[in-house]
């Protein structure tokens, strides 16, 4: 048993990965527990708990490593997120996610149970989500998907993450920026109720910092807000335009980059607000909502989004405005600007062949073009 006494919490973590790292985590013969029962998971117990991490227990890889289910000796399933070596991510973090998901406790977030450090591998144990990933649901074939994500569903799954992200921008102990939603990041539990995961390229924010820089840009090309992809300026407004690109995603049950080809492309983000100005935007909604959808609701979820996706920061709203105005009908909507929005376009003698001369171009609201390298 590991014993922590009551100091900061972000600062005992570290200490304790570093005592563990270099001292005795491989000794472990018992998992140990830190404070609000954050555990130190011994690798054999890990071991035991993914059947030796075999390939019938991967649920799934993201940029993080694979994710492995397991069961441990008490029956609470979990979901073991594993640093892969050749991972572009790293021990930074690993660290990150462990620390900043150990502060924060919201029924809208992912449940982090503890870590597993071994010689060079780094383990992250979570709770099992049962429905997986929105990712999964929204996008993938499963036959069942249609039952599970009706309408209903899914306006309780946008609401659960605005709820998430109000929880982090707002109410939590640490001012979260998480800077890289999307649907993978997107878990669903057995009622369907969203969970934000994968805080490895979170930032906090003392309470009164508006918004930070960096020269380090992380996150999904289509999900970026325009000024933190091209100035690398990021603030809580930049995740609600990850959200509102989101939404559209889960209205039309297509991902941002399907509405791609190799002629003229647009983003959903520009796809909406084309609708939307021809007063289509019932065009938007998935054809397998059927009689589910509600429609004066749906629309309501489009304007909604493209106010999200405004060019300027300043324009979007807050998550807590985006809570009102998506659950109380009787909240006027100001009218949305043209956004800016992402489009690819093919360019002659840039990458060969191979689909590698695709040129990545942020266009904001027609007037310039700039170059945008994901990192």
């Amino acid at each position: 048993m590991i014993l922590i006494s009551d100091k900061q919490k972000g600062t005992v973590i570290e200490n304790v990965l570093v005592e563990l790292t270099n001292i005795n985590v491989n000794g472990l013969q018992n998992d140990g527990v830190m404070e609000h029962d954050l555990r130190v998971f011994s690798y054999a117990s890990v071991m035991a708990a993914t059947d030796n991490f075999s390939i019938q227990n991967k649920l799934g890889e993201g940029g993080f490593g694979p994710v492995y289910k397991g069961t441990l000796e008490s029956g609470q399933e979990i979901a073991v997120k594993t640093l892969s070596r050749c991972s572009g991510q790293g021990t930074f973090e690993f660290k990150n996610e462990l620390i900043l998901i150990s502060e924060l406790q919201h029924t809208n977030l992912v449940r982090l149970f503890g870590f597993c450090i071994h010689n060079e591998e780094r383990m992250l144990i979570y709770e099992n989500m049962p429905n997986k990933s929105l990712d999964y649901l929204l996008f993938g074939t499963d036959p069942t998907r249609g039952l599970l994500l009706d309408w209903k569903a899914r306006f309780g799954i946008i609401e659960g993450i605005a709820q998430g992200l109000l929880y982090l921008h707002k109410y939590s102990r640490l001012r979260v920026i998480h800077r890289d939603l999307k649907a993978s990041n997107i878990l669903l539990d057995e009622n369907m109720n969203p969970k934000i995961s994968d805080f490895g390229m979170a930032r906090a924010f003392v309470h009164n910092e508006l918004e930070a820089n960096t020269d380090r840009i992380v996150g999904t090309l289509g999900y970026m807000s325009p000024e933190y992809a091209m100035e690398g300026i990021f603030s809580p407004k930049s995740d609600v335009y990850s959200f509102g690109v989101l939404m559209l995603e889960i209205i039309c049950g297509r991902k941002n980059s399907s509405f791609y080809n190799d002629d003229h492309v647009i983003s959903i983000v520009g796809y909406a607000w084309e609708l939307w100005k021809e007063g289509a935007g019932l065009e938007l909604m998935d054809p397998t909502l059927g009689e589910s959808c509600v429609r004066d609701q749906l629309l309501r979820c489009v304007h909604v989004s493209l106010l999200c996706v405004e060019e300027n920061a300043v324009d979007r709203p807050t998550m807590s405005d985006v809570i009102s105005m998506l659950t109380n009908e009787g909240v006027p909507l100001p009218i949305p600007t043209k956004p800016a929005f992402f489009t690819k376009r093919r360019v002659v003698g840039r990458g060969g062949v191979g689909g590698n001369d695709l040129e990545l171009i942020i266009s904001i609201n027609g007037l310039s073009n700039s170059d945008l390298e994901g990192r």
